[in-house]
């Protein structure tokens, strides 16, 4: 926007001496006290102001000048004249008393500025902040100009280039708090840190850079801060340096790095988000920051910081008496439902989520409120509420230090000065200001009580929960029984095993701490799982086997929702329970909002599952990161199957879709690794290829994959062309051996997959991969009906897309080649009883392999599609179900037969997933309390209507085996 601020004036302050400040008016030259547009705005100063009426009245012409000229233009011209006052003319002396005073008579006029745009209505807090901070950027660049001068004159220090000493310097100056965010206040301190790199700085030999870059950071204050006969320019302040209190005033960039990555608190995790290089070495300092980026931005979403944070805004109320709001003396910074509150709020669930969510990494406060509420974590009204609030408040607290400018935030105590202070802040009278102050104090009061202050209560609720001492306290055991423990005396000797440091995970003071909170919430949550007793149990076995469980405490004692799931866990899927025990931050994925909107697309998973791999440099950062990104994303789709948001055939689909990605990853992986080492080979090509549940995307949360490694290169080069080259055949079967163990290998972050290669051609026997060329022959003239049955689920999961192409080619030509349906049915059976024979089954409970189980389904979709492939090759890829319904329509089996053995297949493949997440160990001999679960899971009433439901069901499907197959 152009023109003249006196055209863009919109507001003025309300008058409560009227009298005095005509009477003050009168002084002014004509040209200002007859101006009308003018008069409301400058009557206002001279009523309310000591501080902008001195500035008007000393220089008129000022006054005059500005009100003429556009804001945007006379800000741009002082920033400017203010950064370019710190370099001497060429040739001439550095005076410090010189540049000081044209540095306090530019800031005078800048504040006069500021205030007439701010109170006029012309600026938004925004642009006020912004061209306060830029100001402020202007005034340490020119005060370090200044001293970098002298010191260059002088011989101890030697600029790359004299006209810009601040060039490749290698001195950082970073501004935090508001001056970092680009949201100074009308007459804040500034907040700096100096740090210098000593592998680079650029001084006299032999002068040592700390006594050299402390004194001269003293000096840079000292210029703009003393007070002098023209004022002063900026109080700076450079407590937020790492351990000011006994480090200098200047440190070094490794110092410094080495402090915040060892002993560095959440308070200074908070302080640096709004971090940002202002003077000095720009490069250097930007580079500091991005590789701090850890330090600020944890890689998980970090509860304990919420925790931390809160601590400090408790000790403020604590110290300053703050536990009431009223408006007479309120602190509309540190009071309750002050600024902040809002900047708490923010920052705090940007240490929080930032991490993983790279959006709510900005730097300025209401930026942020719209991106928490973009990216799901607070909602519009919240956003908007706060947003008001933070830039009344910010308005005020600027009428505030305009008065006298002076550092305040306090309103006035006196209520004539309250009035008198309304009325500045544009309003008719004090009961309207009260109005809106005590409005949007409240508001956000609400919403930082939503955050901090109404965390779940951490007592039980229901009775005692003293697990203290060496005897059993009556009234604890009683709540116990209440909760649901039927081994309340078990249950109190567990816990106060913990106390006693009896679990290596709970030994250290902090955890112990951590847990005294905790423990009554969480015996409440253990309390609403089936089984509290088995779920205790659980906890303790987990205790036992981690290292230390601070962090994962910490997230439990902060979220309610988390600590219900985790019991819930615990109790019913013991395999998910022991994940977040091994990885306690898989529970952050829980509470995103993406939670509640799962995808079931491989593309997506692959691309996320790649996302949180990334691009580790050496192999053994690959393998553990591969196992973290797996673990994760298996635990999620875990969660949503047990939390109902998957269904379990969704769940098979995205389980299969993980080990797709981790699969196709590790093959990457290890095909780089081994062509730097052996070299390419000739034509060399190779697909991976998934059987059973991976190949059907039926796979369960603790299935095998069964793989098979295809491969093809050009028959007249057989040799590798690398350092250790090696035949073709014997490199594509070492690169499967790699492959092989790339997903299987333990490593300090657990397993991956256990991988079976017995279903590829030939069984197992001969090399484990085979040439693509021999597998059409193989297939026609030597395969086993039994392979082809196999084949039936097979599917190219990874690998060259050409070689992929022919595979698929030869598989389906194989598997729809005519046969002898007789025949089919007679090879089906007699592989039904080997298996019967060699494998037994492990009762009602045994979902594959008990006689009219999933087996029996699986090998009838499978003779169907081998006996009539050939006239309906529609029976192709379809699962057991579909192949069956499909088969029906074509008229192989009646379609009441077909709907009873597909809704068998369903309700079995269900109740397996169910298994395989919720049962440990052999999910056939599941316990008593595992099967009530698993019924529960099922939508029945109890473990005897789930087993008699799968007898019944199974007795159908054998009849139905034998009848077809017969």
């Amino acid at each position: 926007m152009s023109g003249a601020l006196i055209d863009r004036l919109s507001a003025a302050p309300v008058l409560s001496d009227a009298e005095t400040a005509r009477a003050r008016l009168a002084e002014l030259p004509a040209s200002l006290r007859r101006n009308k547009r003018a008069a409301p705005l400058l009557l206002g100063l001279a009523d309310h102001s000591p501080f902008l009426w001195q500035i008007v009245s000393r220089e008129p012409e000022l006054a005059a000048r500005l009100l003429d000229t556009s804001p945007e233009e006379s800000n741009a011209a002082l920033v400017t004249d203010q950064a370019a006052a710190g370099r001497p003319a060429s040739g001439e002396a550095v005076d410090l008393d010189g540049i000081g005073a044209r540095l306090r008579r530019n800031r005078a006029a800048h504040a006069l500025l500021v205030a007439l745009a701010d109170i006029g209505g012309v600026w938004p807090l925004e642009t006020v902040t912004r061209a306060l901070s830029d100001f402020a950027d202007a005034s340490v660049s020119a005060a370090l100009d200044a001293h970098l001068a002298q010191a260059a004159a002088a011989g101890r220090f030697l600029p790359v280039d004299a006209a810009e000493p601040q060039r490749d310097s290698g001195l950082v100056v970073l501004g935090l708090g508001k001056l970092g965010a680009h949201e100074l206040n009308y007459s804040s301190d500034i907040d700096i840190i100096v740090f210098f790199d000593s592998q680079s700085p650029r001084l006299k030999e032999g002068l040592e850079p700390t006594p050299f870059f402390s004194r001269l950071a003293q000096g840079v204050a000292r210029l703009l801060q003393d007070r002098t006969g023209d004022g002063y320019v900026h109080r700076v302040d450079y407590r937020l340096r790492p351990d000011p209190g006994s480090t200098p005033t200047a440190m070094s960039l490794n110092s410094a790095y080495v402090y915040y990555e060892t002993l560095g608190q959440n308070w200074e995790r908070a302080a640096f988000i709004k971090a940002r290089a202002i003077a000095g070495d720009i490069p250097a300092g930007e580079r500091f920051l991005k590789e701090l980026t850890p330090f600020v931005w944890r890689k998980y979403f970090d509860f304990a910081s919420i925790a931390d944070v809160h601590a400090m805004k408790r000790q403020i109320h604590a110290v300053r008496g703050h536990d009431t709001l009223a408006v007479a003396g309120h602190d509309i910074k540190l009071g309750r439902g002050g600024i902040r509150e809002v900047e708490f709020f923010v920052q705090t669930q940007q240490l929080v989520f930032g991490g993983r969510r790279p959006a709510l990494r900005g730097r300025r406060t209401v930026e942020m409120l719209g991106s928490l509420t973009e990216e799901g974590w607070i909602g519009a009204e919240a956003r908007d509420a706060l947003s008001h609030a933070y830039r009344f408040l910010r308005t005020i607290e600027h009428r505030l230090q305009m008065l006298r400018d002076e550092q305040t935030q306090r309103l006035p105590a006196d209520p004539a000065e309250l009035e008198r202070f309304a009325r500045f802040s544009g309003f008719p009278d004090l009961p309207a200001f009260e109005a809106d102050l005590l409005t949007h104090a409240r508001a956000v009061q609400t919403h930082y009580a939503l955050l901090f202050e109404a965390e779940p209560d951490l007592s039980s609720g229901m009775g005692d929960l003293v697990f203290s001492g060496s005897g059993d306290d009556p009234a604890t055991l009683a709540t116990l029984r209440a909760l649901g423990f039927r081994q309340p005396e078990q249950a109190v000797e567990t816990v106060r095993g913990w106390h006693f440091g009896r679990r290596p995970a709970v030994r250290s003071p902090r955890a112990r701490e951590v847990l005294t909170e905790l423990v009554p919430a969480l015996m409440q949550a253990l309390g609403g799982t089936p089984d509290p007793d088995a779920a205790l149990a659980a906890l303790d076995r987990a205790f036992g086997r981690m290292p230390a469980s601070v962090e994962l405490l910490t997230i439990l004692r902060s979220h309610e929702r988390l600590r219900a799931l985790f019991a819930d866990l615990l109790g019913s899927a013991p395999r998910l329970a022991d994940t977040v025990a091994f990885s306690p931050h898989v529970l952050d994925a829980v509470i995103d909002p993406a939670f509640v909107d799962p995808t079931t697309d491989a593309q997506t998973l692959a691309a996320q599952y790649r996302g949180l791999v990334g691009a580790p440099a050496a192999m053994e950062e690959f393998l553990d990161r591969s196992r973290d990104a797996a673990r994760q994303m298996r635990f999620v789709t875990g969660a949503r199957l047990l939390s109902g948001i998957l269904a379990p055939e969704g769940a098979g689909r995205a389980f299969s879709a993980i080990a797709d990605a981790a699969v196709a990853a590790s093959l990457e992986a290890v095909s780089r690794a081994f062509a730097a080492e052996h070299g390419a080979v000739p034509g060399g090509r190779v697909v991976v290829l998934g059987f059973g549940r991976l190949g059907s995307r039926q796979l369960t949360a603790e299935s095998d994959l069964d793989l098979a490694v295809l491969y093809d290169f050009d028959p007249q080069n057989r040799s590798s062309a690398g350092p250790k080259p090696l035949d073709a055949a014997v490199a594509y079967n070492r690169l499967t051996q790699r492959l092989v163990a790339a997903l299987t290998a333990p490593t300090r972050r657990g397993g991956l997959y256990e991988v079976d290669l017995r279903l590829r051609p030939g069984g197992g026997q001969g090399m484990i991969a085979t040439q693509a060329r021999s597998l059409g022959a193989y297939l026609d003239d030597e395969a086993e009906l039994w392979e082809h049955m196999a084949l039936s689920r097979a599917r190219v999961i990874c690998g060259d897309e050409s070689l992929a192409a022919e595979t698929e080619a030869i598989v389906r030509a194989a598997l729809l080649a005519p046969r002898d349906p007789a025949e089919v049915r007679r090879g089906v059976r007699e592989m039904r009883a080997l298996v019967e024979a060699e494998k037994g089954d492990g009762g009602p409970l045994d979902l594959k392999l008990a006689p009219g189980g999933l087996l029996d389904i699986d090998f009838l979709a499978q003779a169907l599609l081998l006996a009539h492939g050939a006239r309906h090759p529609d029976l192709l890829g379809l699962d057991p179900a579909g192949a069956i319904e499909r088969a029906a329509g074509h008229g192989l089996l009646p379609h009441a037969d077909a709907g009873t053995l597909s809704a068998a297949y369903r309700r079995f493949d269900d109740v397996h997933h169910w298994q395989r997440l919720m049962v440990e160990g052999d999910p056939s001999s599941a316990s008593p309390v595992a099967t009530t679960r698993l019924a529960l899971a099922s939508g029945l009433p109890d473990a005897r209507t789930l087993i008699a439901g799968l007898d019944a069901e199974r007795a159908e499907v054998r009849a139905l085996f034998e009848t077809l197959l017969g």
